[in-house]
This record gives structure tokens, C-alpha cells and sequence, in this order.
């Protein structure tokens, strides 16, 4: 099995993906992992600024209603995410959003984290992902 961990950011578990852009290189993002966003078979996997989702592909294939932070209908998006500390190369769907929470450029949901092993792996300042 393969683990990478993250400190916590700012007191909150977060992961670091990063993003293939259509327009140019990789890009890297810190998520706020969240796994009380979404569910286990959800629309969604990352909530990502919508300018981000425009970036890596651009086109949305449909629309989810979110409630919480985030309420009404947005778009979702197929993009390609890499954690490359745990070798994983994927797609994920995307819900792009006009903003970010505080201090993150993203949510990774549970349907993305659920994809994973993940918690603190005996280490209360860390969060980690292992497959």
C-alpha cells in the first residue's frame, strides 16, 4: 500500500491534487477534505472554483443542486486529478462553484475521499490517503 500525508492546514485535514489544465501545465490544488460533502455515490466528487473546472476541460455535461455552503445549481465538470505522492491518476467530476472556503481551493467530497483509505493514520496533525 501506498500513503502520502498532509499537515493539517490551518487546524483541517487537507489534500493536495493536482489539476491537468487544457491550456498549459499542471497545476496544484489544497483541498479541504471533507467527507461530510457529499455522499458515497454522489454527482460529485471535488468542488472546485468554476474558473479551475473552465481550465482543465470546460465543458459541463449537467447540473447539481447543492444545499449548505454552496446553494442552488451548479455545473459539472469531468476532470483529470492526480495525487501523485499515492501514484493515482484519474478522473473525477468536478462541481464548479464561483468560490472557494476559506484558505482552500476546494472541497475534495466523500464520494473522492471515499475512493481511498484516508484519516489520520495515527497522527492527529496530519490527514492522509493510502491505496
Amino acid at each position: 500500500m501506498v500513503r502520502a500525508v498532509w499537515p493539517l492546514h490551518r487546524g483541517r485535514p487537507a489534500v493536495d491534487i493536482v489539476l491537468s489544465l487544457a491550456a498549459g501545465g499542471p497545476v496544484l490544488r489544497t483541498l479541504l477534505a471533507d467527507t461530510g460533502a457529499g455522499r458515497s455515490q454522489g454527482a460529485f466528487e471535488i468542488i472546485l472554483r468554476e474558473s479551475d473546472c473552465l481550465l482543465g476541460r470546460g465543458n459541463p455535461f449537467h447540473k447539481v443542486a447543492l444545499r449548505g455552503a454552496y446553494a442552488g445549481y451548479f455545473p459539472v465538470y469531468l476532470l483529470r486529478v492526480q495525487v501523485p505522492q499515492i501514484r493515482f491518476d484519474g478522473d473525477a467530476t468536478a462541481v464548479g462553484v464561483p468560490g472557494n472556503p476559506p484558505n482552500f481551493d476546494g472541497i475534495a467530497g466523500f464520494c473522492f475521499l471515499n475512493r481511498f483509505t484516508y484519516g489520520n493514520f495515527g497522527d492527529p496533525s496530519q490527514f492522509g490517503l493510502e491505496i
